[in-house]
């Protein structure tokens, strides 16, 4: 089971790692299994998201009172209903649709076979090249308030689904999606931060009474955990936004495509369990 140290390092890869585009809860199950601890579980993570979903929401604060407040206002007031604020609320709220379906669909599988360290690492590769190539031919010119529509929310959100498997990154698929539609960099991950919070927020609470079960860590090194992402995922948030300013995702690529294969090398010759 996972201890208050587990909880600790825990909670610290998973600050790290949530905005980056490389997977957080790939690196929690990762590097659970490179320390020879037991896997925390789907829940575990779902819940100890909340603590860098509410970086998000304190770092957005102001964008996301205003998105929240023009929306409501324009369900009474026709004339609200073209500001950018509240088209942004229905493009959230439209792109949130699909990962809210396929989670609820798939949770089971998404708790035990999505989990397995091959597929992971095949994951991390795969859609870490995919960020490559969309990084490449990204024309950097859309802005959210002049061109994000519905179908464009879609894509977001069905690229967001894709997170469901650990290794492919909800912020690495959203900002993919969004580099193929021709969004600047920093509009692609501002909103992929955005999206996210519906989903984050919906599936951390109801995983929460996974937690503290005879197969879940218990609450105090999960709550510890959740307030650590706090903590370390707002400081990357502000890191993470002004490094894309001026800098490709190369980094963030070949990281990934090392971890991969090394997890699968790993695998292959026994050294850790896939299971």
């Amino acid at each position: 089971m996972i201890g208050w140290f587990e909880g600790l390092l825990l909670g610290l890869v998973q600050g790290l790692t949530e905005f980056l585009p490389i997977s957080s809860s790939a690196h929690i199950r990762v590097v659970s299994a490179f320390a020879g601890w037991e896997d925390p579980g789907a829940a575990f993570t779902a819940v100890t998201q909340l603590g860098t979903e509410s970086a998000v929401l304190v770092y957005f604060r102001k964008d996301i009172w205003n998105i929240i407040s023009t929306w409501t206002r324009s369900l009474w007031t026709p004339k609200l209903r073209s500001e950018p604020a509240a088209r942004m609320g229905w493009y959230v709220i439209a792109g949130s649709i699909p990962i809210g379906v396929l989670g609820l669909t798939f949770k089971e599988t998404i708790e035990t076979a999505l989990r397995d360290l091959r597929l992971v690492g095949t994951s991390l590769i795969v859609f870490g090249l995919l960020l490559a190539v969309a990084d490449r031919i990204a024309r950097n010119q859309r802005t959210l308030n002049a061109d994000l529509n519905l179908p464009h929310a879609l894509g977001y959100g069905f690229a967001q689904s894709l997170a469901l498997i650990p290794g492919v990154s909800r912020s690495g698929g959203t900002i993919s999606a969004g580099l193929l539609l021709g969004y600047r960099r920093e509009e692609a991950a501002r909103y992929s931060f955005l999206l996210a919070i519906p989903a984050v927020l919906m599936s951390g609470f109801f995983e929460l009474a996974e937690i503290g079960g005879d197969q879940t860590p218990a609450w105090g090194p999960t709550i510890l955990a959740t307030i650590v992402s706090f903590v370390v995922g707002y400081a990357v948030i502000a890191w993470f936004l002004k490094f894309i300013s001026t800098n490709r995702f190369t980094p963030f690529v070949v990281y990934r495509v090392i971890l991969g294969l090394v997890i699968i090398g790993l695998v292959s010759f026994d050294v850790i369990p896939a299971i």
